[in-house]
């Protein structure tokens, strides 16, 4: 079953909606990284139940996927939402990097050599922040303790503003292959108001240099909603965009969390919303399909050939906390604070501080701060909200026989919940699936919430736990 792509007029035609439509979805919503989501997890789940999920994994032999956060970043972009510390002084990596190599040859014990690894991911912060030595040396730290496989997928993000050659020609040399590439806007008014000076140039320097190296796939990160973003200014972005040809493209949704982030308070007086943030994320969907990406879904484009898109058609896409993914099956094993864990049926989060990441890890090896043990409800669930935004479809027929159920009867409140979606052009329903259409591609979020029993306590709370969908 292949995944059917509509005209560039139909999709035009399809994206037009009017300010009570908008009022009426774009309201807060998780991303569903994972399912449950992160606040329903709890602090009673410890070291010592993450050590039995090793043993769960061990058992199961299945391929594993790394995870090394690097928080540190030398100045805070003020849109920014990702756990970080800031600082020029460059003394504070040396003895992370000391704790970090004991976290993971702890976590080495409990991965026998015959699970290769399969995917090996450092995010952060900014893991160029580190010299081109301190990768190397962390790098090569990691293949003595971990079994790579041949093929494995090994991906860094990078900061044009601190990335130099010689960090691109080390990380290369060592084996890696893909780079995400941080950009959110080149228009200046934008930059200076989120405290992230770009030049376009700079970054096209950056990326040819890349390409020159042969890291086999380029990702570019892009975030609508910005402060004095226009759909015009956007649109210019965009095609300077196209014109780098990178393989992927993330266009987020600025997610606006001034509870949790107060440096967002300085400019939420000139945050471009409701209709004007739509139109600018249409313009920019509409200008890369037009240059020949597809539509992964949410917020993800790739190139026809990519991965992503071969995935997404013969429905192997997966998704994680790195986003949309090819390893599906693989354990994700985090690494450094507040690096998050999805092994087996469970969920486990580090500490977000170093100090106490640090303790947890001088006293057992491991520093789990709270987690998650899946139900079989759970993972049912998980199992439909994982296909609707992976594959944008459900097909009742193949969740019945896997879990051994009646779909219809089993979520007959949930599909009853989806009828007002249906009207609304959102999804299409019939007997044998659930599909959304390209405007509920946009919205897909609230989709999935439709499943989510966990939602309704959540809205209930005092304080908003999620940015909104759009």
């Amino acid at each position: 079953m292949t995944l059917a792509y509509p005209t560039l007029q139909q999709m035009r035609g399809e994206l037009r909606v009017g300010e009570e439509f908008l009022a009426k979805y774009n309201r807060p919503g998780p991303r569903y990284t994972s399912y449950p989501t992160a606040p329903v997890w709890n602090d009673t789940f410890g070291p010592g139940d993450l050590e039995r999920v090793f043993g769960e994994a061990e058992s199961a032999k299945t391929p594993v996927s790394l995870y090394m956060h690097i928080p540190f970043c030398e100045s805070l972009c003020l849109f920014c939402a990702c756990n970080v510390v800031i600082q020029k002084n460059k003394n504070v990596a040396p003895p992370y990097l000391d704790v970090l190599k004991r976290e993971m040859e702890r976590i080495s014990h409990s991965i026998s050599k015959s699970r290769r690894v399969v995917q090996f991911h450092w995010g952060g912060g900014t893991p160029t922040y580190l010299t081109p030595e301190q990768i190397e040396d962390l790098f090569g730290f990691t293949r003595e303790h971990f079994k790579f496989a041949p093929d494995s997928e090994i991906g860094i993000e990078v900061d044009p503003r601190v990335t130099s050659r010689a960090h691109l020609e080390a990380i290369r040399k060592m084996g890696f292959n893909r780079l995400s590439m941080g950009i959110q806007d080149f228009h200046p008014d934008v930059q200076k108001a989120v405290h992230r000076i770009q030049p376009f140039e700079m970054t096209r320097d950056l990326l040819f240099a890349a390409r020159e190296l042969g890291f086999e796939s380029i990702n570019v990160d892009l975030i609508y909603g910005l402060p004095y973003q226009t759909p015009e200014t956007f649109a210019h972005t965009v095609e300077q965009i196209i014109s780098l040809s990178p393989d992927r493209i993330a266009l987020f949704s600025y997610a606006h969390v001034p509870w949790l982030k107060k440096q967002q308070g300085s400019f939420v007086a000139h945050l471009p919303e409701g209709m004007v943030k739509f139109e600018i994320f249409r313009t920019g969907l509409l200008q890369f399909v037009e240059a020949g990406y597809l539509y992964i879904g949410m917020d993800h484009f790739a190139k026809p050939g990519d991965e992503l898109a071969v995935s997404q058609q013969n429905r192997t896409l997966h998704r994680n906390f790195q986003g949309y993914t090819t390893k599906a099956g693989a354990d994700l094993y985090g690494m450094g604070i507040t690096a998050i864990s999805g092994i087996q049926a469970a969920y486990a989060q580090n500490h977000r501080d170093i100090p106490s990441w640090q303790k947890a890890v001088a006293e057992r090896g491991l520093a789990t701060m709270r987690g998650y043990h899946l139900s079989e409800e759970d993972l049912l669930r998980r199992a439909v909200i994982s296909r609707l935004l992976c594959h944008t479809v459900v097909i009742k027929d193949e969740i019945s026989r896997e879990f051994v159920i009646d779909f219809d009867e089993c979520f007959a409140e949930e599909l009853r919940r989806l009828e007002p979606f249906r009207e609304d052009g959102l999804i299409l329903l019939n007997r044998g699936e659930i599909r959304a259409t390209w405007l509920g591609r946009i919205f897909i979020r609230n989709l999935a919430m439709v499943f989510d029993p966990y939602l309704e306590k959540q809205q209930l709370a005092a304080k908003q736990l999620f940015s909104k969908t759009l």
